[in-house]
């Protein structure tokens, strides 16, 4: 709603969202202007193309950064034409009936040019309102960018754990398929160990998956408490010069004190089980993997594509040479075509890699993707300073811990099986089941920077 001041001053200077003067005004693409918080708030929840409220052109969704400090001379104009209007009873000197024209810093109040020049504040410092309002409006701007890049972040972390708590259960039951497809292999007298293992690990992923849910909810909350400073953050910017000084300090302190708890997203992960006798099971098909440097220098997108999960969209300008012997990923000298095979690779503490197992032919192709088919490969990943792990084809995430050292891979070609060994701990990492391998598999192996 209109304040009373914005009815005396001229168009050009009014948002026709909120019907007051521009609050960081911004133009869109159709030309028209309007408040950058009225735009915030009213494409908060718009669908995915946004119109002008006036002309209902397509315009495209703002970057508050780049516009939050664009056209302060609209801004300005507007406060030189309120603070021309008439005074209000609050700036009107009882004792000298004069005009309040000036603001003490030592007690915030505000005087009259006589008040000011008194034994109670000669020795004090005095502003004129207008600046000191305008000192604090700049401050109020600032805490509303503060603001809406917080609540901004918290949408996207809404929406990457949200994604998780929607795929929870699927991978909760594929972990399980993972696990019981193990235990068969080993002695009767392991069933015990395997039902407590299976036990543990639902009432584990229930914990977590309650974990999530209330991750979500603290951060759709937190979404509505933003937007609630927010707003009081807005409405205290319209605010008359007299009235803004009185309960600025206090807004901005719990807008402050807000952004201080900001729930992060939840990182998942499930503990690591020893199962009894593996290693010495699969040592048994132990074999020694030599690397064929013919086909080292084959470049492969996939790495590149794995750079991209790893950076942040402010570090993906960077550039990336495939050249590079840390980007050049190296294949094993023998290739699979029957029977059991059981290796171990050395990634020790890199934050990145790739190991795994891959159709003969991609070594003369270099279009290699995550998405490719007959891939089988395990990936970590480290992402500001957290590390996830992800198998392809299909690309899947693993909600485990990082593994370290060695990483045992285990091939049953007739079985159609791949699996992936955490030797440290002889817990399984991820296996690929019910495969039909009709092809040569060569092992494939890429470490990053440690």
């Amino acid at each position: 709603m209109a304040s009373a001041s914005a009815q005396c001053l001229p168009s050009e200077i009014i948002c026709s969202i909120c019907q007051d003067t521009f609050t960081d005004p911004a133009t869109i693409r159709c030309g028209h202007r309007f408040c950058t918080p009225c735009l915030c708030l009213l494409w908060e929840d718009a669908p995915a193309v946004t119109c002008c409220p006036v002309c209902k052109a397509v315009s495209p969704k703002m970057d508050l950064k780049s516009i939050i400090l664009a056209e302060k001379h609209i801004h300005s104009t507007g406060n030189s034409v309120i603070c021309q209007l008439p005074g209000s009873a609050k700036q009107m000197c009882r004792t000298h009936q004069v005009m309040k024209l000036y603001f003490c810093e030592a007690d915030k109040s505000l005087l009259c040019l006589f008040c000011s020049c008194s034994a109670g504040h000669a020795t004090h410092e005095h502003c004129s309102i207008m600046q000191v309002a305008e000192h604090y409006r700049e401050h109020l701007l600032m805490q509303m960018k503060s603001i809406w890049k917080k609540k901004q972040e918290n949408q996207r972390n809404i929406k990457k754990v949200t994604n998780i708590f929607r795929a929870w259960e699927g991978f909760i039951n594929l972990r399980l398929v993972m696990i019981r497809a193990e235990y068969p292999k080993v002695c009767q007298y392991l069933q015990e160990e395997k039902q407590k293992h299976l036990e543990m690990l639902a009432i584990e992923g229930t914990v977590l998956f309650q974990r999530l849910n209330r991750n979500v909810a603290r951060m759709i909350h937190m979404g509505k408490l933003l937007r609630k400073i927010y707003e009081e953050l807005k409405e205290m910017c319209l605010k008359a010069d007299v009235d803004m000084l009185q309960g600025v300090e206090d807004t901005m302190k719990r807008s402050q004190l807000m952004q201080l708890y900001i729930p992060q997203p939840l990182d998942p992960q499930l503990s690591t089980w020893t199962i009894t006798g593996m290693l010495e099971r699969l040592n048994s098909f132990r074999v020694y993997i030599t690397l064929d440097g013919k086909i080292r220098n084959c470049h492969v997108p996939l790495i590149e594509a794995l750079r991209c999960l790893q950076c942040s969209p402010a570090h993906r300008d960077v550039p990336w040479d495939p050249a590079r012997p840390e980007n050049t990923p190296t294949w094993g000298a023998q290739t699979f075509t029957a029977g059991k095979h059981y290796w171990e690779v050395n990634v020790g503490s890199s934050c990145d890699w790739v190991i795994g197992l891959c159709k003969e032919s991609w070594t003369s192709r270099s279009d290699m993707l995550l998405n490719s088919e007959d891939i089988f490969l395990l990936l970590c990943v480290s992402k500001d300073g957290h590390f996830s792990l992800f198998s392809t084809f299909p690309f899947l995430p693993h909600y485990i811990q990082r593994p370290q050292g060695y990483i045992g891979v285990f091939l049953d070609y007739e079985c159609g099986m791949i699996s992936f060994i955490n030797v440290a701990r002889g817990s399984l990492i991820c296996n690929f089941l019910s495969r039909s391998f009709s092809f040569p598999l060569r092992p494939f192996i890429w470490c990053g920077p440690k």
